[in-house]
């Protein structure tokens, strides 16, 4: 009985490895597929008007909705930059439940930077002995002085776990790793270690970088 059922922990196990390493990869070749189909019509009926039919020169049709995809991305990049879209977001954000979205997709955008990059941390003596890897999804001040919020998210399903106020001391940054590094490292439920993961050597916990100083070196 008991084989059985850890053959079925096994099975639940990876399953879900699976589904949360699919997500992303699926999220995206849905909506690319989707802007390439819209562009794709669009360059259709622009080049129909002057009787050119893009479409019959199958390399030079996908060569030009590509384009158009890269050069909306770009504008649209530009455009987020700009005192209209703050203009925008503060329209948008009057409605509700518009502001918990953006705040989720900031969460999920590992690659920005100051007070807003979600940073891979060491949370040293935490508990009565030992060390845990935690995210800080901002490097804001808590309401403690010197204290900083810290999640420890739950495995192998990482949509839950806990928040802790930690004091800035007890906290070292892993610098190399990201939010989806964390999140394999959620996912292998300690068959991969975090070294394996980030492909480092193992270093004693005073090697990394204290949040301290990554706050000095990242707000000169």
């Amino acid at each position: 009985m008991k084989n059985k059922k850890n053959v079925f922990k096994h099975i639940i196990e990876h399953t879900l490895q699976g589904v949360f390493w699919l997500l992303p990869i699926v999220a995206v070749t849905v909506i690319m597929i989707w802007l390439y189909s819209k562009v794709g019509a669009l360059v259709n009926a622009f080049f129909g008007v002057i009787g050119f039919e893009p479409e019959r020169h199958i390399y030079l049709w996908m060569m030009l909705v590509v384009l158009v995809i890269v050069l909306l991305l770009y504008v649209i990049g530009l455009f987020m930059e700009t005192k209209i879209a703050d203009i925008l977001q503060k329209v948008f954000s009057k409605i509700p439940g518009y502001s918990t979205i953006k705040d989720i997709v900031n969460v999920l955008n590992s690659s920005k930077k100051g007070d807003t990059k979600v940073l891979v941390v060491i949370i040293k003596g935490f508990g009565s002995t030992g060390c845990n890897i935690g995210l800080m999804y901002s490097q804001k001040e808590s309401i403690i002085k010197d204290h900083y919020t810290v999640t420890l998210s739950s495995s192998p399903i990482p949509n839950g776990g806990f928040m802790f106020e930690v004091h800035k001391s007890n906290i070292y940054v892993i610098e190399n790793a990201t939010f989806d590094n964390n999140l394999q490292y959620l996912l292998a439920m300690g068959v991969k270690s975090m070294s394996e993961i980030l492909k480092a050597e193992p270093k004693k916990i005073e090697e990394f970088l204290p949040l301290e100083e990554w706050l000095e070196k990242n707000r000169m």
